[in-house]
């Protein structure tokens, strides 16, 4: 692969005691391309001494020289020239770490892309895509293997040795195969000491070998239905086949209702892709739904392999080995899944396109949509983006006709979409008493549970209640390492900051003037529960949070249950919003829908409409009917009246004449620069100079560079934070200006900085 050959190294970095470049034999002399995990744009060049030669290809690890100590560090070739003469006297690698390439070259090129588009290392984004426990080889183990020598195989009957010993021979000569030594001494019906005794005599000769020792049980499959398809599911599916059977690249836009049935035509495009012997990825966006999506897909398909952050590493190197080996013909799993290795992919599907847990918060902040959208491009395979409330970047690129849109407006077999009632809790009397249950959804609840339906409530907020507040100084009581208020945890008996993580004993009294007597505002899911349960004792309630997920299998568990009717009334934040299906649910509420509508965040109103419409969507989808309670203390506000219409194009179309006019996303693409240090005068200096930096730059070519200003959080875990935001209509303009004007910031001492490219979360 071609590599970037200038400023190889820094300043900082450039080494000490280069060795020496032998001009005679240049021409035969092979030099690696190596990134590292660091943030650092440039490729670095070291000789590969001559025993390492043939043991080195790209996608591997090796051990280099690194920096001014000439300390040994991990890094990954990235590409191999031989007979080229460098400028620069090199360094020799140290050593090849891995026996085979950890990644092959089409993946090489795509996190070669994601490092440029989100503005950090290479090595950075290849230290992310490899799963550690593929790096570390888990659940597997070194075995040795015994075989005859070549001499001894053609005169073993000839030997004269006692008899356990000729016993072990003959075992060896009749095998296929080389043996493990359990199963030789057993074949042979001897111990160990007759095989070790032919080692010493070189008539037995061993091997080693690394196998996987990790089994990889998938949920059982739900039996297989044959659906027929209606006729927009029909429409839709022959577009998608249609690009498969031309093998080219085209990016569509599956926007269903709630119900109408996009994983079917999910499946028939998958069938077609596996009748080529092809892979597909199918991406969801939380681990609750992977249970529900694994049993569907197994009921159609024979080889589904799966991948996400609740495998054991040893799970996940085995999964990552199947996949590799071509064994595989579905990938399920989580954002991270978009890099499973298939040899041979035919297809990309991201269900509920619309969902923030695809973009990555950390290093590389990569959106899962949009290397989905390059890994396709590359490979000339189509993408499918599903979704019934689709982000307003996808739908415009489809309004503009650089994505094919397919409509499905309507539920399978025509069923309804669930009546939405809007009801406004600001003079509701339970309310007001200290509920978070009004009195029209009381009243729903008692009618869904006579007739036998079950219930979903919504509320994304965790905890008991999300503020500590003291009636005599009106302060809440914060996080002491973060500008964030503490959540109480009633259960656990503890005031949580949900940023750092830090929790303490609930106060007695307040920290900050004494005053005894703090009382609790709002509500969190636990609240909920215990108003539910004093409510209706005897029904069945279960509440899904991260705080009662967090074990092994407990979502597929909590679901399961619900499924079979054990439990009546389920409700959680928002891992219970999307994708489910329970064809007995018969009632939704959201308790809270004013949650994200007053965040300061440009996409409010968009999550606000989009989180309404996916709960609407869990009711109602079997024969039963189902409705929709939304409590909010805003009812006449547009997003919350679009989605009790069901009205995405309306809602969208508003929602876009809006941001034209303040150039916001999609018609504006933003990088995100964060400051963090543990003195504020240290952080405010130097987020000024380097936004001093950036407008000068930033002037000619008419990019906007807004701030620098204290963060949404201006503090979190001790550091303080500020940032600034670069704007313009072009991505690649944009992307050129900040590495045009990086290698200019002033340098950072204690200060650290983040930089994040077209960002969801701007606290």
């Amino acid at each position: 692969m071609a590599a970037r050959q200038a400023s190889l190294f820094t300043n900082d970095e450039l080494p000490e005691n280069l060795l020496p470049w032998e001009i005679e034999g240049a021409a035969s002399r092979a030099v690696a391309d190596v990134v590292f995990n660091r943030p650092l744009p440039q490729v670095f060049q070291y000789v590969i001494p001559e025993p390492l030669v043939d043991l080195l290809q790209p996608g591997q690890r090796v051990r280099a020289p690194f920096g001014r100590g000439d300390r040994p560090l991990a890094g990954y070739c990235v590409g191999i020239s031989i007979g080229q003469s460098p400028e620069r006297r090199l360094k020799s690698l140290v050593e090849v770490i891995d026996r085979e390439p950890l990644v092959d070259g089409a993946l090489l090129k795509l996190t070669r892309w994601i490092a440029d588009h989100t503005l950090c290392g290479w090595g950075q984004v290849l230290e992310s895509v490899v799963p550690a426990g593929v790096k570390n080889r888990s659940g597997t183990r070194e075995l040795v293997y015994l075989s005859l020598s070549n001499d001894a195989r053609s005169r073993w009957q000839e030997m004269k040795l006692p008899a356990k010993q000729k016993a072990v021979v003959a075992a060896l000569a009749g095998a296929t195969g080389p043996l493990r030594i359990d199963d030789l001494a057993e074949l042979a019906g001897c111990g160990v000491s007759p095989i070790q005794t032919l080692r010493d005599k070189g008539i037995v000769v061993s091997a080693r070998q690394r196998e996987m020792q990790t089994t990889t049980a998938l949920p059982a499959a739900d039996p297989r239905r044959d659906l027929k398809l209606n006729v927009l599911q029909l429409r839709a599916s022959e577009s998608i086949l249609a690009a498969i059977r031309a093998a080219e690249h085209r990016t569509f836009l599956l926007h269903g209702v709630t119900g109408s049935g996009k994983t079917e035509v999910y499946m028939r495009a998958i069938e077609e892709v596996v009748a080529y012997r092809r892979q597909a990825i199918v991406l969801v966006p939380e681990i609750s739904l992977t249970p529900q999506t694994i049993r569907r897909f197994r009921s159609r398909f024979d080889r589904v392999s799966v991948l996400h952050s609740h495998l054991s590493d040893a799970e996940r190197h085995a999964h990552w080995r199947q996949i590799a080996t071509g064994d595989v013909d579905v990938v399920i799993g989580a954002r991270s899944a978009v890099f499973a290795p298939t040899p041979h992919l035919g297809l990309i599907v991201l269900d509920e396109e619309h969902e923030s847990s695809f973009k990555q918060e950390t290093t590389p902040r990569y959106h899962a949509r949009e290397v989905a959208r390059e890994r396709a491009r590359s490979l000339n395979v189509p993408l499918v983006l599903g979704t019934a409330t689709p982000t307003l970047e996808s739908w415009q690129r489809a309004v503009e006709g650089k994505d094919v849109l397919l409509s499905m407006p309507e539920r399978v077999a025509r069923r309804p979409m669930p009546p939405v009632v809007v009801v406004d809790i600001r003079n509701d009397p339970y309310i007001r008493q200290g509920g978070a249950i009004g009195r029209a959804l009381l009243q729903a609840m008692q009618q869904a549970l006579k007739d036998d339906g079950q219930i979903i409530l919504f509320l994304n907020v965790r905890g008991y209640s999300p503020v500590l507040w003291c009636r005599a100084c009106g302060e809440p009581m914060r996080c002491p390492d973060c500008d964030i208020s503490l959540t109480w945890h009633k259960q656990r008996g503890v005031a949580l900051c949900h940023g750092c993580d830090y929790e303490t004993l609930r106060f007695q009294q307040c920290p900050k003037c004494q005053a005894p007597g703090l009382r609790h505002l709002g509500t969190g899911t636990e609240r909920l529960e215990a108003e539910i349960r004093s409510r209706f004792p005897d029904v069945p309630c279960l509440r899904m949070d991260s705080d009662t997920m967090s074990a092994r299998g407990s979502h597929d568990a909590a679901l399961e249950s619900f499924r079979h009717g054990q439990v009546k009334i389920l409700l959680g934040t928002q891992m219970i919003a999307k994708g489910l299906d329970f064809p007995q649910v018969t009632l939704v509420g959201v308790v809270d829908a004013d949650t994200v509508l007053h965040q300061p965040d440009p996409r409010a109103s968009e999550r606000t409409f989009q989180l309404i419409a996916q709960v609407a969507g869990r009711t109602g989808r079997g024969d039963r009917a189902g409705r929709v309670l939304v409590q909010t203390c805003c009812p006449d506000q547009p997003a919350i009246q679009a989605a009790a219409r069901h009205d995405f194009i309306g809602f969208a179309r508003e929602e876009l004449i809006h941001r034209q006019e303040v150039l916001a996303p999609p018609f504006s693409h933003t990088a995100r620069l964060v400051a963090r240090g543990p003195r504020e005068p240290d952080v405010q200096a130097w987020i000024q100079a380097t936004a001093n930096v950036l407008r000068e730059l930033a002037a000619p070519v008419g990019v906007r560079v807004r701030g620098p200003a204290p963060c949404q959080i201006a503090r979190a875990k001790t550091l303080f934070r500020y940032h600034l935001q670069v704007q313009h209509e072009s991505l690649e303009t944009l992307l050129t200006l900040w590495r045009s004007a990086e290698g200019r910031f002033p340098p950072g001492g204690e200060v650290d900085s983040i930089v994040d490219v077209d960002p969801l979360n701007m606290r």
